[in-house]
């Protein structure tokens, strides 16, 4: 039990010309209550322990812990008798297809990572918390030795024949995922070559602008997803998105400006070759770096070469840029009318506004003869 120590404590003596600070109005805090004292609500967790210790321990803090810990023990008991487990954060239950267990370990490059351990639906967002929930999940139910268990000896001439070998080559598969995208290294490398990014990428990206024109396609519903799946490799975060049509002059040239200068981490060691089994020459390897190298720079070209084309192309189609140069060239006429004392010359919209109100006023007056 602890006990309770007394110190002689004396506070200094305030000077005489000491006056009390004034809150001004800008203050957070509010003023104090009239009464001296501020009404505490008893809810909460802390009002309850307060009075489990009060009324139940006679403020006896040593059986006051020894019973909550009784009371966890008690709890953690149950929920193993039911089975419970922590909170799996949805991920790691997707459905595993045919195709999906019958990969091959040894072609790892060509699998996809997320797929295999259930985070098609996360992807490059998946933390780290659920890669490692996944990957138990997978686990407790791939594991070679847990299939055994599960499934009746089976012998003929002194081979096992319950053995599953799609499961032992399905869980060198997880091993692999889960060694890759703990990795932040490999996993920066695979999510650049993301099979899902890829497939999206060819979908939506191989707009022209005869194609765009000719089936008369929604700008931003065309643009703004291709810009959305580019994002993700910005160094910069968070990158601009397209935007809409009553975007400011400063906010659509913010856009271009971010992306006609976009700082993409994107690399593209995922494809490297492997040197050749068994060689250990150095010539090989020299080679085999060199060329890997020369392909990595090649690709990175190629990825800001296509960006910097959508860039164009979006430029070139957006609607908001015509109707920035004409309210430029309208201010600059007016400015040119004032100086020169001539009346100014009605805008495009105003034209179109005089040229509605006419018409409706046309059709009142027909409609008032009738």
């Amino acid at each position: 039990m602890a006990t309770v120590l007394t110190l002689p404590v004396t506070a200094p003596v305030l000077p005489k010309d000491y006056t009390p600070p004034v809150a001004s109005s800008s203050a957070r805090l509010s003023a104090p209550h009239p009464t001296g004292h501020r009404v505490l609500l008893p809810v909460g967790h802390a009002h309850l322990d307060h009075l489990r210790l009060s009324l139940l321990h006679a403020h006896d803090f040593d059986s006051f812990d020894a019973q909550t810990a009784t009371e966890r023990e008690a709890k953690a008991q149950l929920l193993a008798a039911e089975g419970a487990t922590e909170d799996d954060l949805g991920v790691g239950d997707e459905e595993e297809t045919h195709e999906l267990l019958a990969l091959d370990p040894k072609e790892w490059k060509k699998q996809d990572h997320y797929a295999v351990l259930g985070l098609s639906k996360f992807r490059y967002l998946a933390t780290a918390e659920q890669i490692k929930i996944a990957h138990r999940k997978k686990v407790l139910k791939h594991h070679p030795d847990k299939k055994a268990s599960n499934v009746p000896s089976e012998t003929i001439l002194g081979i096992n024949t319950s053995r599953n070998t799609n499961d032992d080559a399905f869980f060198k598969c997880i091993q692999k995922a889960h060694e890759i995208l703990t990795n932040s290294e490999k996993r920066r490398q695979f999510d650049s070559v993301d099979p899902e990014f890829l497939e999206l990428e060819d979908q939506l990206t191989g707009i022209t602008e005869k194609e765009f024109k000719a089936k008369n396609l929604d700008f931003f519903k065309t643009f703004s997803p291709i810009f959305d799946l580019y994002t993700r490799f910005s160094r910069a975060q968070p990158a601009p998105g397209l935007g809409a049509k009553d975007a400011t002059k400063d906010e659509v040239e913010g856009f271009y400006d971010f992306w006609y200068n976009f700082d993409s981490w994107r690399s593209f060691e995922w494809y490297d070759k492997e040197v050749n089994e068994g060689s250990d020459s150095r010539d090989d390897k020299r080679y085999t770096e060199k060329k890997n190298k020369s392909e990595r720079a090649r690709r990175k070209k190629e990825d800001t070469a296509k960006v910097r084309m959508l860039v164009d192309l979006t430029l070139s189609l957006d609607p908001r840029i015509k109707l920035i140069k004409q309210k430029e060239k309208e201010a600059r006429e007016a400015k040119k009318a004032a100086a020169s004392g001539k009346p100014l010359k009605k805008t495009k919209a105003e034209e179109e506004e005089e040229k509605r109100k006419a018409e409706e006023e046309k059709k009142a007056k027909e409609e008032a003869e009738k």
